[in-house]
């Protein structure tokens, strides 16, 4: 296991900030009042820590397959009409990220990078039905050897105020290769082909770059 570089330098200044303040209660000799804050910072440092983590993966390599992007809970498994870009129906599932989640993104097929957006909005929670119109988000569309397009959309929530695509337009890119990150919790959407098999249930636990959501017919 590793951290993430988005994660780095904040666990760094919390570190910073906290035993700076452990070391004032103690030097003002309030000791009660400092092994509470004491525990409280162990925990605080916990969970950051656990949250910026990136564990070792024996990753999904199959271009018939598609990977889950998102560590999290499948919340969404819809027919919808995708208006951005493909202009057309498709299968829409949704992962669901909460703070206790990996949340490094993954790329869920080979292929090349066909468009990406970056849209301004709004901070509904990640589970609204309508986050993935209203809210801040990414989308990017990724075009298999096989002529198939994926449009995928990372969405920020209500806690989750940065989201980051490492990706750019024209730009190939593997199975399971590092997409984005997104802080604190938030939802990543991906729009199937109706011929697609889907192999995941609403509930369903996902691993980014590992749990598949889907077969093509290609």
């Amino acid at each position: 296991m590793t951290i993430h570089r988005e994660g780095r330098t904040f666990l760094l200044a919390v570190l910073l900030i906290l035993a700076g303040i452990n070391f004032t209660l103690w030097y003002l000799d309030v000791h009660i009042v400092f092994y509470l804050f004491l525990a409280l910072s162990i925990v605080m440092m916990g969970l950051f820590t656990q949250f910026f983590r990136v564990p070792n993966r024996k990753l999904t390599n199959d271009p018939t397959l598609v990977v889950s992007p998102a560590d999290g809970k499948v919340v969404v498994i819809e027919k919808v009409f995708e208006d951005e870009y493909l202009k057309e129906e498709r299968i829409q599932v949704s992962v669901f990220m909460s703070p206790f989640n990996v949340h490094q993104n993954r790329v869920p097929v080979s292929g090349t990078v066909e468009y990406y957006k970056y849209h301004v909005g709004e901070y509904l929670v990640a589970y609204h039905p309508k986050s993935s119109q209203l809210n801040e988000r990414n989308t990017a569309v990724i075009t298999t050897a096989g002529g198939t397009k994926l449009l995928m959309r990372q969405i920020a929530g209500a806690v989750a105020r940065r989201i980051r695509f490492y990706l750019k337009e024209g730009q190939k890119v593997e199975q399971g290769q590092e997409l984005g990150f997104i802080k604190f919790g938030s939802r990543m959407d991906i729009f199937l082909p109706l011929d697609a098999d889907i192999k995941v249930a609403i509930g369903d636990k996902t691993k980014a770059g590992v749990s598949i959501l889907a077969s093509l017919k290609e």
